[in-house]
């Protein structure tokens, strides 16, 4: 993705309003905010680097899991465009409404959050995606997400403290780890 692009939807989303009232004067800081439930709005550095990563082209189809506030379902909106779709997925209930809240006051229609079901990762019933984001630490490589990408696809996951950039292929996902980074546990199905 052209880093111009990237850095438009930046200028055009501004990250304060994704941020609580006693937060916001920190906007502009390069470090993980606090958005309360003991979840946090990445720091803009990484997130940029995901973005990067993920290389989400106008008109794609976008999960985003763990999307907390809004924030970057509505920089992926900015992204994809009118023709494209993102769906955002939350598991605190009241962040997913916030994050309704915050995202309704962009004009993006084809972007959308919803409390995630908390036995359920993503959304498989929207599957297949181009691209899945996945802003929360997994353990282990999350295949439930990787099944929900449509072959050739992509998904960028923190995974046990490493950036993972995964595609799905014909056969087993092709997996490249880059970086350390810190982030909030993804909270995975029983069994899942």
């Amino acid at each position: 993705m052209p880093s111009d692009r990237l850095e438009t939807a930046f200028r055009s989303i501004r990250r304060a309003d994704f941020l609580p009232a006693d937060q916001q004067p920190y906007a502009d800081q390069d470090r993980a905010l606090g958005i309360g439930h003991r979840q946090t709005n990445s720091q803009p550095s990484t997130v940029r680097v995901m973005l990067r990563l993920l290389d989400v082209h106008t008109g794609q189809r976008v999960l985003d899991v763990g999307c907390g506030s809004g924030w970057t379902t509505a920089l992926i909106a900015d992204l994809v465009g009118e023709t494209g779709t993102v769906f955002g997925v939350e598991l605190v209930p009241e962040l997913a409404e916030w994050g309704r809240k915050n995202l309704g006051a962009y004009a993006f229609p084809w972007a959308s959050i919803s409390t995630a079901d908390p036995d359920v990762l993503g959304l498989p019933d929207l599957a297949p995606f181009d691209r899945v984001l996945v802003s929360a630490e997994a353990r282990t490589l999350p295949c439930p997400l990787v099944d929900q990408l449509r072959v050739g696809g992509l998904m960028v996951a923190p995974i046990s403290g490493r950036m993972a950039v995964v595609r799905r292929t014909e056969s087993e996902p092709d997996v490249v780890y880059l970086g350390h980074f810190m982030f909030v546990p993804l909270i995975e199905p029983a069994g899942g």
